[in-house]
């Protein structure tokens, strides 16, 4: 029984609009208690076989009094109960819990009092009571409030079914059952299962969520198909939504990985080719198989670079790629790499012609070996691509370094002077590039070298800078200091009329002063109001004290080191293009932290480039001789400074005066990409040479506009039909333009809308394709209908693709196209 201080709120209640309230109280359970009813302005009265004389008191007496009127007992036949018009009239109150219960929860449809007597022990407690009743309507029938009631225990706000397997299967991804428990517990798991049945199709003698997960994975290996047109349709759509929602996409990846072992999934695609897994991310497997598949063929030679680029590309948008990007950059770059040095000649009549040459197309080769190197160094899965790396090494050094230093140190042997009429000298920077913007004090400029930034690495610093909003970047080159090395190539940057070695080779002099270190190169850059600067130093500054800084002179040389530093120890060799990507974030860094100042022109060039190969040495790679001479004071694996030289055919031998030096040292150069044999440092890593990858020096010009010059890619639908007239429609969508570094890619999703009501998946689509073919930039969206759309037949929906909102999470529409929904029954749902 409910104790009458619960049920006084309810009578209180009871008047606040009514006059007259009767109370039946079946077994008199409250006759003992009236004494202790005490309502304002109330009286209180038993019936006692006095229903006339109490009629006439409350009608005709006391016609304005409110009156409690409590009956124990059973309540009279209709045809014998005095007070039977005013009880249909005023209503009748019983105190019983469940009517109780239904009326603090506002419900008034029928057969809900079953619903609430079968969960008596969920009730008990106010906190779940409270948050059942902020997700009740009135009108809820006793299906949804039973699945209300499911919503609570689960912790949910919603009711949904997808939204109660969402929570069921995040909770089992992560190994507990606490939640699944409690609907157990109060006896909700039969009606659960039920409803999973009658919306997903899912029945077992014995279900249960690991069960559900089996089922659910081998539907969608099957491709949701059934007998029964549209049995699948739901698990179809909210599948989609529990794989990509961020909310539950780590808990299916989870259950993924454990359904694929249950499943032998592996065995099953032991035998597929890459085109039969096209768009297939289901499972781990799948990116597993693509991986080893796409690494033995660009092996084998059997696929083309093509293929390759657009099977990388297509795996962009699967859920597992995070943990195979390196792989894929690895193969990609093999692909290309591979494929360009199948067919690849190194001829070239000039020096000229090899410094052009090397500038618009051989830098990519070693672009591509560096990101394939980096990429299978940082990658956990590196031996799948063990072979393959065999293979890229073996065709980068024999195939390439080779014959393009043999081909190349024919055009060195040939000149006397270390010039080129196509490519300014590196020494000239200053005269060239600073001074002109600089003549007339109304202009600065901000010289940024970084220590060994080769070439390639700097055109992709460029494409980097031109895609940021506002930046322009323009790469040049110059032909680089002989010996390649940073004391030399750093000197020749600065202001200057004349470049000598001192005696023992370093410093180098400039103009006659010492060039080494920051406090040198300041006395250097001092007539010219200039300033150097570590850049270290400068991205620790503050943008105030930077830009006053900025205020104080006209020239600024900031001075990095990290592939160097990487590259000229032993221990740290082979991370050399690690530190290249550390560079590439670094040296942006320092454009914007200088844009930011207020600078506009910038430069972004090295002192020398590099040689690199991840294999050691082959004795093949060494010179069988030692420099010969009267006096040695430096010798080093690229490069010899001496007096009195001898002439040996694996040396390229050069005055001073050949290569710009007013000093008595003379020059001496291993032929080709050949090395020293010496202690200490590495020999994967050198410099100080005459290789192309030494000596093409790059210059990026960076300018900052004043207005925005990115955007994002177009999109167009292009609508086959007008109509739908089955369960689905295919949207062929167009990309109009390639993307580019000022045309970036654009993520859209696509749903069918009626208003605001979805009546379909969303489907994401990244545009993102770079070909200038038209047929390479189309893209098919399959939209799915959803049980909603049943109530919208001979309506016009709309196809709606949106974008999300920079930096939340809400969605604006892009573009939409309109369609009727016209579909009969033959064809319902027919998927």
């Amino acid at each position: 029984m409910t104790s009458l201080t619960s049920v006084l709120p309810h009578l209180e209640e009871q008047f606040r609009n009514k006059r007259l309230v009767f109370w039946h109280d079946p077994d008199g359970d409250y006759a003992d208690q009236l004494f202790g009813v005490d309502i304002p302005d109330v009286t209180v009265v038993s019936v006692a076989n006095d229903e006339y004389a109490l009629k006439y008191r409350i009608l005709q007496e006391e016609p304005d009094a409110k009156f409690l009127i409590y009956r124990q007992g059973v309540a009279p036949s209709d045809i014998e109960n005095w007070l039977l018009d005013l009880e249909l009239a005023y209503g009748v109150f019983t105190a019983d819990r469940t009517a109780l219960l239904r009326h603090d929860l506002g419900l008034t449809a029928g057969g809900v009092d079953v619903v609430l007597d079968n969960y008596e022990s969920f009730f008990r407690s106010s906190k779940r009571t409270d948050a059942l009743k902020a997700l009740l309507n009135a009108d809820d029938s006793m299906d949804l409030v039973q699945a209300k009631i499911c919503a609570v225990l689960l912790g949910q706000s919603e009711h949904s079914m997808l939204e109660l397997i969402r929570t069921l299967l995040v909770e089992n991804a992560q190994g507990s059952t606490t939640k699944y428990d409690s609907l157990t517990e109060y006896g909700l798991l039969d009606f659960h299962w039920a409803g999973v049945a009658k919306i997903y199709g899912y029945k077992a003698d014995r279900p249960s969520v690991n069960d559900f997960v089996l089922w659910m994975f081998r539907q969608a290996i099957n491709r949701f198909k059934s007998d029964q047109p549209g049995a699948l349709r739901n698990i179809q759509l909210d599948f989609a939504s529990l794989r990509y929602d961020v909310r539950s996409a780590k808990a299916l990846m989870t259950l993924a990985s454990r359904a694929a072992k249950d499943l032998d999934y592996a065995g099953r695609i032991e035998d597929a080719d890459i085109a039969s897994l096209a768009g297939n991310d289901l499972f781990e497997e799948v990116e597993q198989k693509i991986i080893s598949t796409l690494a033995r063929q660009v092996t084998d030679r059997t696929i083309g670079a093509r293929e390759v680029a657009e099977t990388v590309r297509s795996r962009r948008s699967s859920i597992w790629v995070d943990g195979y990007r390196d792989l894929y950059t690895a193969i990609g770059a093999a692909s290309e790499l591979l494929s360009a040095l199948a067919s690849a000649t190194f001829e070239m009549s000039s020096i000229d012609g090899g410094l052009q040459r090397y500038q618009k197309e051989w830098f990519r080769i070693d672009q591509l070996y560096r990101h394939f190197q980096l990429a299978v160094r940082i990658t956990d899965y590196a031996d799948v691509v063990e072979t393959l790396r065999d293979e890229v090494e073996n065709y980068y050094i024999n195939r390439f370094l080779f014959p393009l230093g043999a081909s190349w140190q024919h055009q060195v042997d040939a000149v006397s002077m270390w010039s080129s009429n196509a490519v300014r000298p590196q020494p000239s920077f200053y005269q060239d590039r600073v001074e002109p913007l600089v003549r007339k004090g109304t202009k600065k400029a901000v010289v940024i070298i970084s220590d060994a930034l080769r070439y390639e690495v700097a055109e992709e610093l460029g494409t980097r800078v031109r895609q940021e909003d506002r930046f322009d970047a323009a790469l040049d080159a110059m032909l680089g200091v002989l010996p390649s090395y940073t004391q030399l190539g750093m000197a020749a940057l600065l202001p200057h009329k004349t470049l000598a070695h001192s005696k023992g080779g370093d410093p180098v002099l400039v103009d006659g002063q010492r060039s080494d270190g920051t406090v040198n190169r300041n006395k250097i850059l001092e007539p010219v109001d200039g300033f150097a600067i570590q850049a270290e130093d400068v991205l620790a500054m503050g943008n105030r004290e930077l830009r006053q800084l900025y205020t104080e002179h006209h020239v600024f040389y900031v001075y990095h080191n990290g592939i160097d530093a990487a590259g000229d120890k032993a221990a740290t060799e082979r991370s050399v293009f690690e530190a290249a990507e550390t560079t590439l974030d670094t040296v942006m860094k320092l454009v914007k932290k200088w844009t930011s100042a207020n600078a506009t022109n910038i430069f972004v060039t090295a002192d020398h480039g590099f040689l690199y190969q991840d294999r050691p040495l082959a004795d093949a790679g060494y010179l069988s001789t030692k420099p010969q001479g009267d006096d040695l004071p430096v010798v080093n694996r690229r490069y010899v400074l001496g007096r009195g030289l001898k002439d040996n055919p694996a040396f390229r031998t050069f005055e001073p005066e050949q290569v710009g030096l007013a000093s008595d040292l003379q020059v001496q150069i291993p032929k080709s990409i050949h090395r020293l044999r010496l202690p200490g440092a590495g020999s994967r890593y050198v410099h100080g040479g005459a290789a192309l990858q030494e000596i093409v020096v790059p210059v990026l010009a960076i300018n900052k506009k004043r207005t925005s010059d990115t955007r994002q890619v177009n999109v167009d639908v292009q609508p086959e039909t007008d109509k739908i007239t089955t369960g689905q429609l295919v949207v062929k969508l167009y990309q109009t333009e390639p993307v580019s570094e000022k045309v970036q890619p654009r993520t859209l999703r696509a749903g069918l809308y009626v208003g605001e009501t979805l009546i379909s998946n969303l489907a994401e689509l990244t545009f993102d394709q770079i070909s200038d073919e038209a047929r390479d930039r189309y893209q098919s969206a399959q939209m799915l209908l959803s049980q909603e759309a049943d109530a919208f037949n001979n309506r016009t929906v709309e196809l709606r693709l949106e974008e999300q909102i920079p930096n939340t999470t809400q969605w604006r529409t892009y573009t939409k196209a309109q369609y009727m929904l016209r579909r009969s029954f033959t064809t319902d749902f027919d998927i």
